[in-house]
């Protein structure tokens, strides 16, 4: 007498070929499901504990790497002699802050033109410079 579990995992003579290869892909599909299903359930926690500090994370405007120079109203790095350039910002901004300016309010202690200036360079930022971790999950569905 067979167990009818095991009858799933063998191929019966009269399948051929073309038998074993529908068994070895059903069970690839669902010890991918149980792989999938195990990476979720230990991912979640750490996305929803992320998710709460990308909120408190900083961005500075400009960072370490203009430090000194004045922002235009395009978010490029100007000189302090640039007409129509704002000064740095003088203090780091959270990414509360940002998500809300992005989403059309003002950086907290400027104007509208210079949060307009101070989101366009946050949203040039690239790889490797201060705040761009920052920005980058503030990017990150939820």
């Amino acid at each position: 007498m067979t167990d009818s579990s095991n009858q799933n995992d063998r191929p019966s003579e009269s399948t051929g070929n073309s038998g074993n290869s529908a068994i070895v892909t059903r069970r690839r599909a669902l010890m991918m499901g149980a792989v999938t299903a195990s990476a979720v359930v230990s991912i979640k926690p750490a996305l929803a504990q992320a998710a709460g500090s990308v909120l408190h994370c900083e961005i500075p405007v400009p960072g370490n790497h203009a430090a000194g120079g004045y922002i235009g109203p395009d978010g490029k790095i100007v000189s302090p002699d640039t007409p129509g350039s704002f000064p740095p910002a003088g203090r780091n901004f959270t990414g509360e802050e940002v998500k809300r300016a992005m989403n059309g309010r003002s950086l907290p202690g400027t104007s509208y033109d210079q949060s307009k200036a101070y989101v366009n360079y946050i949203r040039r930022l690239q790889s490797g410079q201060s705040g761009f971790t920052c920005y980058a999950s503030l990017q990150m569905p939820r």
